[in-house]
């Protein structure tokens, strides 16, 4: 979005099918204007269209599109949100009878995102996310893109602007994307330096108060603040449960309904922290009328990013904002073992501690392993990493008897194996 030193006029567009209920959509206008406000934008006007079906050439009908342009000319408006993904023809076709800027609700989610961007790994990851989206809906307003990016060369016979500006932004992306595979690398580098501690990821719709609840945890001081995607970086911090159990909690990035595949995928190397955790820490807002649809969506991204079915905690936040108590029974007889707390008031936050314990108890295997001679920098990493219960030495090696947590196990028993085979010996 272009901003200058007064907020954006705007205009919301939603559009209700037989497949989406008008008054589905009517909130979903609300977190649109949620979005804009984030953004920067004033919201001036909402507009929601029922239509059988979506209008292939302008998204609404065309008469609609006519009466959008007379409104938005009359009340001075800047920019235009849609609350549904455009093709890259409905953009050109509403910018040609439309004269202000037409954006759909995955741009205003990069743009956001591009706002809220901090650390140089965000920015590339924004960049990319941003320019995959814009490659295939370039019009006359993206032109002279090549000034920004540099690396082009002189003009081929006949090319139009936009075509050097496609191959400036291609040049960019090829860049951007060997940078995001470095950041990976480094990203699981880091990952293996923390593994003799058990790994737990918050996850969650955004604004549903995961980083107030790793503040709570850890003490940190992770930005906290009543809006959509206050924190894009993920942190972690080692969290003392009890002083038997000690983990690595890590916060990033909220989800959303129809989050940009784009974001998604640039955002790997971030996501990759919940991918790889060994439990996952749901927060749901209980207090948002949409809650249930909201962990849908949660479920609907962990499925994208391969995270699904690890063992989890689904954590009710914000009980105190309830005006219905009622909500806290139905969340008791449809959510079995959720546990419903306030990060924000410490309300209940003792029986998560003992749900997260009694989890991690169930993910902790024993298990006898045989060590020879010259691996004993694997018997350290079992110190490192477990309890030990027994060690035995004799003249062969050293069997030892340890309580672990079944991931760690896996990983070590693998690392075994493949430092056995490059000594050339059998397993």
């Amino acid at each position: 979005m272009i901003r200058t030193g007064e907020h954006e006029r705007a205009i919301l567009v939603g559009v209700a099918t037989p497949s989406e209920r008008r008054g589905r959509v009517e909130d979903y206008l609300e977190e649109l204007a949620r979005l804009a406000d984030s953004a920067g934008a004033e919201v001036v006007h909402r507009i929601l269209q029922v239509r059988h079906s979506i209008n292939a050439a302008f998204f609404i009908g065309r008469g609609k599109a006519e009466e959008l342009s007379y409104l938005a000319e009359g009340k001075k408006i800047d920019i235009i949100i849609f609350d549904d993904d455009l093709s890259a023809v409905q953009v050109r076709n509403l910018e040609k009878l439309i004269k202000c800027k037409i954006i759909d609700r995955s741009g205003i989610i990069l743009d956001i995102f591009a706002s809220r961007a901090r650390t140089n790994e965000a920015k590339t990851q924004v960049e990319l996310a941003q320019l995959q989206y814009m490659l295939p809906r370039l019009t006359r307003q993206w032109t002279h893109l090549s000034k920004q990016f540099g690396g082009i060369g002189t003009k081929g016979p006949g090319e139009t602007q936009i075509e050097t500006d496609r191959r400036a932004i291609r040049t960019r992306i090829s860049h951007l994307s060997t940078k995001i595979r470095e950041i990976g690398k480094e990203r699981e580098v880091q990952r293996k330096g923390r593994e003799q501690f058990p790994r737990l990821a918050l996850v969650g719709y955004t604004n549903a108060g995961k980083s107030t609840l790793l503040n709570w945890f850890s003490g940190a001081d992770v930005v906290v603040e009543d809006m959509l995607f206050a924190t894009l970086d993920s942190t972690v911090r080692l969290v003392s449960l009890t002083p038997a159990h000690r983990i690595l909690l890590s916060d990033t990035v909220g989800f959303i309904r129809k989050l940009p595949h784009n974001l998604v995928a640039s955002f790997k190397s971030t996501l990759d922290e919940v991918r790889e955790a060994d439990i996952l820490i749901h927060v749901i807002d209980v207090s948002h009328p949409l809650f249930e649809e909201q962990i849908a969506v949660v479920n609907e991204t962990l499925e994208e990013i391969g995270a699904q079915g690890k063992p989890t905690v689904m954590v009710f936040n914000k009980v105190d904002l309830l005006g219905n108590r009622n909500v806290i029974a139905y969340v008791s007889a449809n959510f079995p073992h959720a546990v419903c707390i306030s990060a924000a008031r410490g309300i209940n936050m003792s029986a998560l501690t003992d749900a997260l314990v009694s989890l991690l108890e169930g993910t902790v295997v024993e298990e006898t392993l045989t060590f020879g001679q010259g691996e004993y920098d694997m018997v350290a990493r079992v110190h490192e990493t477990g309890e030990i219960l027994e060690e035995r030495y004799d003249g062969e090696g050293i069997t030892v008897r340890v309580r672990m947590n079944r991931t760690r196990l896996e990983q070590l028993k693998k690392s075994l194996l493949i430092k056995r085979k490059g000594d050339g010996r059998t397993a």
